[in-house]
C-alpha cells in the first residue's frame, strides 16, 4: 500500500474532545489565538469588537475594545443616529491625532535628554582639562597667571569705579 506525502497543515475535523484536561488545553490555547486576532483586527482595520466566551468549566472570559458599553450599545441599537456616527468618529480622531502627538513629544523629549547628558558629559570632561593644564603649570608660569589676574583686578576695580560716579554725579541738564 503506497502511502501520499503531504507538507503543510492539515485539516483536523472538528469533533468534541473527550478528556477534560486535553479539553481544557485546546480551550485555553484557541482563546489565546483568538484574541491576538481579535488585537490584529481592531488595529489593523480601526472596529469596535466584542468577544464573549464560555470555557468548559463554566468560566467566562472577554475580549472587548474599546469598551463593553459601546459594544453593547452598538449591538443592540444597529439605527444609531448620524449624528453620534460623526461626534464618536471625530472623537477617535482626536484621540488618535493626540496619540501622534505624545509620541512626537516623547521623541524630542529623549532626544532632549540625550542631549543634556551629551553636553553634561562635554562640560565635565572641560572642566576636568581645565583644572588639570593649571595643575601642569611650572613656577614662572604660575607668576604671570598672578601677574595677569592683579592686572584683570585693576581694570575691573577702575571700570566699576569710573561706572559709579558716573551714575552719582547729576546731568548737566538737571540746572535747566
Amino acid at each position: 500500500m503506497e502511502r501520499k506525502k503531504t507538507t503543510g497543515r492539515q485539516k483536523i475535523p472538528l469533533v468534541r474532545i473527550e478528556k477534560d484536561a486535553n479539553r481544557y488545553s485546546a480551550f485555553s490555547k484557541r482563546r489565546s489565538g483568538l484574541y491576538k486576532k481579535a488585537s490584529e483586527l481592531v488595529r489593523q482595520n480601526d472596529v469596535d469588537l466584542g468577544i464573549f466566551l464560555s470555557s468548559p468549566a463554566d468560566k467566562e472570559y472577554a475580549f472587548i475594545h474599546p469598551t463593553q458599553n459601546t459594544i453593547i450599545d452598538r449591538f443592540m441599537n444597529s439605527k444609531i443616529d448620524l449624528g453620534e456616527q460623526i461626534v464618536a468618529k471625530n472623537s477617535h480622531n482626536k484621540v488618535n491625532q493626540l496619540n501622534d502627538r505624545l509620541n512626537e513629544l516623547d521623541k524630542r523629549e529623549e532626544v532632549a535628554k540625550e542631549r543634556l547628558f551629551s553636553l553634561s558629559q562635554k562640560n565635565k570632561t572641560t572642566e576636568k582639562g581645565r583644572w588639570e593644564s593649571i595643575e601642569h603649570l611650572n613656577a614662572d608660569d604660575v607668576m604671570k597667571f598672578q601677574a595677569w589676574l592683579h592686572v584683570g583686578e585693576i581694570m575691573l576695580k577702575d571700570q566699576l569705579a569710573e561706572a559709579s560716579s558716573s551714575s552719582q554725579s547729576p546731568s548737566e541738564d538737571a540746572d535747566i
